[in-house]
């Protein structure tokens, strides 16, 4: 098996459930995990042969500007799109993380994750 890694990005954006969480705003991190055949891309060197990584980042990014209540949410539609751009991609894992979330506890993060 074959898989392509992006870990800890970092965004700044605006999800949650609370209000304030929606004005001010949290710092976030994803990774994401892809399985995929770049077998051909060993021998060429050829970026057609594979997946291009900075196109997923802006992938990411562009998911992660928009708000959402629920992480779980704003991971869905990452992952949507990724599947629908990258058709290539048999398996993808995402996590992703609020960070210090607005509780009241101590608790670095709560993340979700999704392999699909």
């Amino acid at each position: 098996m074959y898989y392509l890694e992006l870990k800890e990005m970092i965004f700044h954006a605006y999800h949650g459930v609370m209000e304030q969480e929606r004005k001010v705003g949290n710092s976030y991190t994803v990774d994401l995990k892809m399985a995929f055949d770049f077998r051909q891309a060993l021998d060429t060197d050829d970026l057609n042969d594979t997946i291009n990584y900075a196109s997923v980042y802006e992938i990411v990014k562009q998911e992660m500007a928009l708000p959402s209540k629920l992480i779980e949410h704003a991971a869905g539609r990452i992952i949507q799109h990724i599947r629908t751009d990258f058709p290539l991609i048999e398996s993808i894992e995402i996590r992703l993380a609020k960070r210090n979330p607005p509780f009241g506890g101590d608790i670095k993060e709560s993340a979700v994750i999704i392999k699909m």
